[in-house]
């Protein structure tokens, strides 16, 4: 069975994105550790999932010729791998590789998830909302930004119920960005 796993850059006060939906924050300056960290990443492998917003914002950068430059092997990586985009509204997409999921979104990732390789949720709060609610998420990775923000889209704001997560993994770097990887407890 395939594993379901979330990955989201957070403000320490728990924040994805500013009260602007502005995400500029988690983009810290250049560091060689971090972006080894960043380029293994997304050597991973699998689908990764994503909501229109994040959809429209990762495909807005990736297949550009900046991308290619600023970080190839993750550009190379974020065009070649499948993905999935969690829409209501949107009737097809067009970044390679992509496919537009409708309908049940937790009806349908747990038929992805009975065959096929891991899927990773990448940003989209919404999403991960959706899918911890329906208790189909197997894995939370966080990288925490060291910066506060005045207010924003608050990380799992709006789950139902309780669920207890215990540290998997965690490591700090030198820009100051701590790593955290939860499963459940």
């Amino acid at each position: 069975m395939a594993r379901l796993a979330s990955f989201m850059s957070l403000s320490l006060n728990g924040y994805y994105a500013d009260e602007k939906s502005n995400m500029d924050f988690a983009h810290t300056p250049p560091d060689k550790e971090f972006g080894e960290f960043t380029t293994k990443n997304a050597q991973g492998g699998g689908r990764l999932l994503f909501g229109r917003t994040t959809y429209d914002l990762m495909k807005s950068y990736w297949p550009t010729p900046q991308a290619a430059k600023d970080m190839p092997e993750v550009a190379k990586q974020m065009n070649a791998r499948t993905k999935l985009v969690a829409s209501r509204s949107m009737e097809r997409a067009d970044w390679e590789n992509t496919t537009v999921i409708k309908g049940d979104l937790a009806a349908e990732i747990s038929k992805l998830k009975k065959d096929g390789p891991d899927i990773t949720i990448l940003g989209s709060g919404s999403i991960v909302q959706q899918l911890a609610d329906a208790g189909l998420i197997d894995e939370l990775s966080v990288v925490f930004v060291p910066i506060s923000l005045k207010g924003g889209k608050s990380y799992l704001a709006g789950v139902e119920g309780r669920r207890a997560w215990k540290v998997a993994e965690s490591r700090a770097f030198k820009n100051g960005n701590l790593f955290v990887r939860y499963h459940p407890n």
